[in-house]
């Protein structure tokens, strides 16, 4: 299958950030995983990382631009103690600080705009880098499932030989043990060393077949 074939199958797919999915780090978050998907992993979680940190320095300068706000208009002239004159320049510099602020959140907001689609971009290469890897193990792994299976086959079928075998050896020993029992006697058979459990080897015969 064709990196092109990829693409049409999840161009129309929305697919969460697969270095947060769980189920991907199972298949995927090991040591054999390309070096091409490990840099793109890492891509991904630079960018979670970037989009973490500017959400939480967006929450703290919101909530120091409130922070200046209140001291406005707590420092208005002829609201508190303080002279006119220093009233004045605290609130001038409150002023100077939400600018900052204010220049330092569309900053970010702007970054903010760009970073979802950056993830998006770099997602979907892993997503086709995981395609393509699913892939490939698929067809290598049928083709072992395949292998292992004829051998399996092969396997019981030489088992059954070997089984059927032994039992003919069973039978032709336990016939001759007879015999030469029958013929000789049990002294002339010591000599040859055989001990041998004709009844026990009978009945094991007879529960096989």
């Amino acid at each position: 299958m064709a990196k092109k074939d990829f693409e049409k199958v999840l161009k129309s797919k929305h697919v969460p950030v697969l270095t947060i999915d769980n189920k991907w780090h199972r298949l995927f978050g090991g040591d054999d995983v390309s070096a091409e998907m490990k840099s793109e992993e890492a891509k991904i979680n630079e960018l979670l990382k970037r989009q973490g940190k500017i959400n939480n320095e967006l929450k703290d300068l919101k909530r120091i631009k409130g922070d200046l706000m209140q001291q406005i208009v707590t420092n208005m002239p002829g609201t508190d103690a303080l002279s006119d004159r220093t009233a004045e320049m605290k609130v001038e510099e409150s002023k100077r600080l939400i600018g900052e602020v204010n220049a330092k959140i569309a900053s970010y907001d702007d970054e903010m705009l760009d970073l979802p689609r950056e993830l998006d971009e770099e997602n979907y290469k892993l997503m086709l880098m995981t395609m393509d890897e699913c892939y490939d193990a698929l067809l290598t792994n049928t083709e072992d499932i395949e292998k292992i299976g004829c051998w399996i086959k092969d396997m019981r079928m030489e088992l059954k030989r070997n089984i059927i075998r032994k039992q003919e050896l069973e039978v032709k020993n336990v016939e001759m043990y007879s015999y030469m029992n029958d013929i000789f006697g049990s002294d002339v058979i010591d000599i040859f060393d055989i001990k041998y459990d004709v009844e026990g080897k009978k009945q094991a015969i007879i529960a096989a077949q």
